[in-house]
């Protein structure tokens, strides 16, 4: 999932929401439940199964409008060791590479349209297949290192569209973690394009700090789906990123870091980058929000039981409550995600001490949530 964190961002951060269906999502009347009652005890995920199964890595699934099928990014391609993105068939398990094999991508998201698929790649960097047998020859010469994101300024944002392929960022710099809005009128997306094109106004101290960590001048933008019109949201220094649309496509959640990029809180804003609310005050690495399609709580990723130990965690929209947690599981668990109907929870789990991650999925009890969060 960036900045001084390597051990834990699995996977892009993007990047987690998804796009949702027009229909009104109605909250039922939640059943008593005692004071004794625990979120655990009262299950709010239950039947958990594994999902993918190829590749080293594997994970951010985001879903289609309809709920039919998912878009994760998975390194499972020959010859590149490098994320590429897929798209799942969740009825009959299709599974079809959507990027073209050359390159990093990252990111994936599908327009409401199911037609459009968003993500971002460095395919057109000169070096790309270069840069690709340097990774291969270092894991097969059996030493190794943390696992850390890669900000690579060659990283832009391209829409996919059957056969057809559109650049929509041109800028150098690391333009990634998009997302459509619900209309699909809107993309959100992450980059530290100030730090390379001079609008960053970078004191000298700054600049060294740029060289040791690029998350350092990520900001958070919005631009028309066409790639026109772009705007900054964000301007304080340290990593914005992560931004998703509300399901009313009327605010922007994301994650927040720090300037030392230790701790990271639960934002929201308005689409224009007013009404900047703090939802999380955990004093933690709080990360990956994403809305719930009833829009009353936000589920995300933290390690405040340990910072070898991610879980997943809700709050409510306005952050009023004191976050609840969701999963106690070994291992790390991060960049969830609801099915458009909400009844169901998608994540990346990584079990074992070792790099490997997978999508897996669980029943969602939203009648639990409501109650557990005082709804």
């Amino acid at each position: 999932m960036k900045i001084f964190i390597p051990i834990i961002v699995l996977l892009c951060t993007s990047c987690s929401q998804r796009n949702y269906q027009k229909s009104t999502f109605e909250t039922p009347k939640p059943p008593p439940m005692s004071e004794t009652t625990s979120p655990k005890d009262a299950e709010l995920m239950t039947n958990i199964s594994r999902l993918t199964f190829e590749g080293r890595r594997a994970g951010e699934g985001y879903f289609s409008a309809d709920g039919s099928k998912i878009v994760f990014q998975s390194e499972r391609h020959d010859g590149n060791p490098f994320y590429q993105i897929y798209t799942m068939d969740l009825e009959f398990g299709d599974v079809e590479m959507i990027s073209n094999g050359v390159g990093k991508t990252t990111c994936a998201w599908i327009h409401p349209d199911g037609e459009q698929i968003l993500y971002a790649s460095t395919h057109l960097d000169s070096d790309a297949l270069k840069k690709q047998k340097a990774e291969i020859d270092f894991r097969n010469s059996g030493k190794e290192r943390r696992y850390s994101w890669d900000y690579d300024e060659y990283f832009d944002l391209f829409v996919n569209k059957g056969e057809e392929l559109t650049q929509l960022t041109t800028e150098l710099g690391y333009d990634a973690e998009g997302s459509f809005s619900p209309d699909g009128k809107l993309i959100a997306f992450a980059s530290n394009r100030n730090a390379y094109n001079g609008k960053g106004g970078m004191s000298e101290e700054e600049i060294k700090l740029f060289e040791l960590d690029k998350s350092y001048m990520i900001d958070i933008f919005i631009m028309n789906s066409n790639g026109s019109d772009v705007k900054q949201l964000t301007t304080e220094r340290g990593y914005d990123g992560g931004p998703f649309f509300s399901p009313d496509g009327k605010r922007i959640v994301w994650r927040k870091f720090t300037e030392d990029g230790m701790i990271a809180e639960i934002y929201s804003m308005n689409i224009d980058g007013t009404d900047k609310k703090q939802i999380t005050h955990e004093g933690k690495m709080s990360w990956a929000p994403y809305y719930h399609p009833s829009q009353k709580y936000i589920v995300f990723t933290t390690n405040k039981n340990g910072f070898a130990n991610f879980e997943l965690y809700i709050v409510d929209a306005e952050g009023n409550h004191e976050p609840i947690r969701v999963s106690n599981l070994e291992g790390f668990d991060g960049l969830p995600v609801f099915t458009p109907e909400g009844n169901e929870l998608y994540w990346t789990r990584k079990k074992d001490n070792n790099n490997l991650s997978q999508i897996y999925r669980a029943d969602w009890n939203h009648q639990v949530a409501l109650q557990a969060l005082g709804l």
